[in-house]
């Protein structure tokens, strides 16, 4: 087993590391990795259905689509994510209590109660601190978790915290739960050098034949390429969400603004705008304008700035309009 410890903090280019490492190595692989602010999402999610919009382009946060399925995650450098690759597994394995024990192990050695609940969770006194998902092709087997470990809990429930009501799909959706640290829960300080240290110790002694593995420069191009043609890319990231209709109210001083969107692939199909407003002109040029953009915030922003909403509607703003989008 090879025992990587990634000194890369980019989102995208860890995640892609793992599709190269899945499809690019034979050997069996135990991945360590810290990503700075970003949002993970499942494969088969609705991707704008999962993140606060605003908050991420305030705060500049990544999203990244995964190769595993699940839930949305919140990573920053206070949460550390693991991986396991397995080869020649004969069948999909449901359960995922195998490669989550020697986490569990290690809480434990620390006098945390650390536990697996429900499907994929890791738990301590009931709080969740780390969401677990598998992918499986070919006969090999990867699953991979979050690690809450000193993560700033504010920032996770902001970036996370999306009206459900605004979309109507059939993508696969986030169950939000109580998180907490493993710090809160240490008797004795550690750090998370220490912490990471403990795991691959106790990896070590799991693995007879594990040992440590830097990247070669020909790793470090094949990665960066993937990213750069996939994990970096509005078309995998969004536009692989599943269709989805969109429907937002926003009261504003010149009336009420419902906007009413079909979204397929991440493009914008169909465009309705209804409410109490007053329009200058017949808005359905306007409507009609939206047809074929993405349905993300720099992109609908720019087309905004070139509209002279104005000379369309009466007291709305485009900034007004820009927030009935989202």
């Amino acid at each position: 087993m090879l025992i990587i410890r990634s000194k890369n903090h980019d989102a995208e280019f860890n995640i892609a590391s793992e599709e190269y490492l899945f499809n690019c190595k034979q050997d069996n692989i135990f991945l360590l990795y810290q990503n700075n602010k970003a949002i993970i999402v499942g494969r088969k999610q609705n991707t704008i259905a999962e993140i606060n919009q605003e908050y991420i382009q305030e705060n500049q946060i990544k999203v990244v689509r995964r190769m595993s399925g699940g839930g949305a995650v919140f990573h920053d450098i206070g949460n550390l994510n693991f991986c396991f690759i397995i080869r020649n597994v004969d069948t999909f394995e449901s359960d995922f209590s195998r490669y989550t024990q020697p986490i569990i192990e290690v809480l434990q050695s620390l006098g945390v109660n650390a536990r697996l609940e429900g499907r994929n969770d890791l738990t301590i006194d009931g709080k969740k601190f780390s969401g677990n998902a598998k992918y499986f092709r070919g006969n090999t087997l990867l699953q991979h978790g979050t690690l809450l470990f000193d993560s700033n809990i504010s920032d996770v429930t902001k970036a996370l915290n999306v009206d459900p009501s605004k979309f109507n799909d059939k993508s696969v959706k986030s169950v939000r739960s109580r998180i907490t640290n493993i710090t809160e829960h240490l008797k004795t300080p550690v750090s998370m050098e220490t912490f990471e240290d403990l795991i691959i110790k106790n990896i070590l002694s799991l693995y007879q034949d594990a040992d440590y593995y830097e990247y070669t420069d020909k790793d470090l191009e094949a990665i960066e390429t993937l990213k750069k043609d996939k994990y970096a890319n509005w078309e995998w990231n969004y536009g692989k969400s599943p269709e989805y209709n969109f429907h937002k109210k926003h009261r504003c001083p010149g009336g009420s603004i419902e906007v009413m969107m079909t979204i397929r692939k991440g493009i914008i199909e169909d465009f309705k705008l209804y409410g109490d407003f007053f329009a200058i002109t017949d808005t359905d040029s306007f409507e009609k304008s939206f047809i074929g953009k993405t349905h993300q915030y720099h992109e609908l922003n720019e087309h905004m700035m070139q509209l002279t909403v104005k000379e369309i509607f009466m007291n709305i703003s485009r900034e007004d309009i820009l927030e009935a989008l989202f």
